[in-house]
């Protein structure tokens, strides 16, 4: 019985008010999509630019340092990427080098932040542009890169300090644009499709960064 009327009903017809109605709503929807689109597209107009201000950064523990033009691209996230995921690196290097490798144009990489052994923290591209981090057009697009001084091979690199500053830049990422503090939306390099990379690498201890992480996002700001 059930199966019959669950046929007669997928076989009625629709009347001519259902479908004015339905033509109404659907024009309204495309409607607001298209005034979505053209909100998320504006800063692309010739002419136009959201404001910014020379130096300024989005986490205030951060030191402002600029990396070169090419090696990001100028967005309006989230209005026209959502952020949702924080990716781990590892510079391979110590935190100077890492630096001058993202002020180089012909690196053609960089990530918004780099933190160092000693917990000091730099941001070079503002949260609000791509960063060309992940090796990954889609991963770039909703995701903060977040470099971290020294070597994946030396679990002695990622000291205490680089820790509780990492996590502590995170939890205000996380909280700016309601990311869940959990392994799905916190990842590391070598989890990003396509990447030939393998940092953090094994001796990054994640069980350690998502604790203090939570630990953070419940601190008095």
């Amino acid at each position: 019985m059930g199966q019959r009327k669950a046929s007669r009903d997928g076989d009625r017809k629709v009347g001519r008010r259902a479908l004015l109605i339905g033509g109404t709503a659907a024009a309204a929807s495309s409607a607001l999509l298209a005034r979505d689109e053209l909100a998320r597209l504006w800063w692309r107009t010739p002419g136009v630019e959201k404001p910014r201000k020379e130096g300024e950064v989005d986490y205030a523990g951060a030191r402002w340092v600029a990396a070169s033009e090419a090696n990001w691209r100028r967005a309006d996230r989230p209005d026209d990427y959502g952020i949702d995921m924080v990716v781990v690196h590892v510079t391979q290097g110590s935190f100077d080098s890492a630096v001058k490798a993202f002020q180089d144009p012909g690196h053609r990489a960089a990530a918004h932040y780099i933190v160092g052994q000693d917990g000091h923290v730099a941001q070079m591209i503002r949260e609000l542009d791509v960063a060309y981090h992940a090796g990954n057009r889609d991963y770039n697009e909703r995701s903060v890169g977040i470099e971290h001084e020294g070597f994946v091979d030396r679990p002695q690199d990622f000291t205490d300090e680089m820790y509780e500053a990492s996590a502590r830049l995170t939890a205000r990422i996380c909280a700016r644009y309601d990311i869940p503090v959990d392994r799905e939306h916190i990842i590391g390099h070598v989890e990003v499709p396509g990447t030939d990379h393998t940092d953090p690498g094994r001796h990054w201890d994640w069980e350690k960064y998502l604790r203090l992480i939570r630990r953070a996002r419940t601190a008095p700001a």
